[in-house]
C-alpha cells in the first residue's frame, strides 16, 4: 500500500472519529437523559414498593395493637382510631363489627358498623357484599324475610362472591315468608351447584328432607 492510500485512510478514520464526536456533541445529552429516567424510575419504585410495605406493615402493627386491648369497649375505640385504607379498613371494620357485639344493643351496634361498610363506595365489592350479607344474618330475627330477600338480590348475581351463601340465605327467608316450593327448589339447585361447598349442598339436603321434600324434584 502507497504512502498516499495510508494518508487517504487515515484522513478516512479522521473524518469518522469527527463525525462520531460531533454526534455525541449534539445528541448525547439524550443518552444521558435515557440513562437517568431508567435509574431515576428504577429508584422510584424501589421507593414505592418500600413505602407501600412500610405502610401496610403500620397498619397491620396498629390493627394487632387495638385487638390486644384489655376488653372489648377498648378494643372498639382503639379500632376506630386506627387510619387504615382499602382492604386494611374493610378488615377494621369488620373487626369493629364484631367487637360491637359486646356493646348494650350489640346486634343494632354491630349492624351499623355493617352498614357503614356497604355504604363505602371506596371498598372492593367483595367487602361490601360480605358486610350486607353478615348484617342480614345478624339481623334475621329483626328483619322480615321479604326484606331480608331484597337486601340479598344484589349477592344472587352470577359470580358474585357470596352467591351460593346468599341463596341458602334466601332459601330459609322464603321458608318463613311460607314459599316453600320457591324455597325447596332453591335448596334443590344448591345441591347441584358446583360453587357450592360440600358442608354447604348438605346443609340444603338435610333441610329438603326436613321439609318432607326429595333432593331430586323428579
Amino acid at each position: 500500500m502507497s504512502d498516499s492510500d495510508n494518508f487517504i485512510d487515515e484522513v478516512s478514520d479522521a473524518v469518522r472519529r469527527d463525525k462520531l464526536f460531533g454526534y455525541i456533541r449534539r445528541y448525547g445529552w439524550i443518552a444521558v437523559l435515557v440513562v437517568l429516567l431508567i435509574v431515576g424510575g428504577a429508584a422510584y419504585n424501589e421507593w414505592t414498593k418500600a413505602s407501600t410495605r412500610a405502610a401496610a406493615e403500620a397498619q397491620g402493627d396498629a390493627i394487632l395493637a387495638a385487638l390486644d386491648a384489655p376488653d372489648a369497649a377498648a378494643r372498639l375505640t382503639a379500632l376506630e382510631g386506627v387510619d387504615a385504607t382499602g382492604g386494611a379498613q374493610a378488615i377494621v371494620e369488620m373487626l369493629a363489627a364484631a367487637e360491637a357485639m359486646a356493646a348494650e344493643d350489640p346486634a343494632a351496634a354491630a349492624a351499623d358498623a355493617l352498614r357503614a361498610i356497604e355504604a363505602d363506595a371506596g371498598l372492593s365489592n367483595v367487602y361490601r357484599q360480605m358486610a350486607t350479607l353478615k348484617r342480614v344474618v345478624l339481623t334475621a330475627a329483626e328483619t322480615s324475610p321479604e326484606d331480608r330477600i331484597a337486601d340479598l338480590q344484589p349477592l344472587l348475581v352470577p359470580g358474585a362472591p357470596f352467591r351460593v351463601l346468599a341463596e341458602e340465605q334466601v332459601a330459609l327467608a322464603e321458608l318463613e315468608a311460607g314459599d316453600r316450593d320457591a324455597a325447596l327448589d332453591r335448596l334443590r339447585a344448591l345441591t347441584q351447584d358446583t360453587e357450592a361447598s360440600s358442608a354447604l349442598r348438605q346443609r340444603a339436603t338435610q333441610l329438603i328432607m326436613a321439609l318432607g321434600g326429595a333432593p331430586d324434584a323428579a
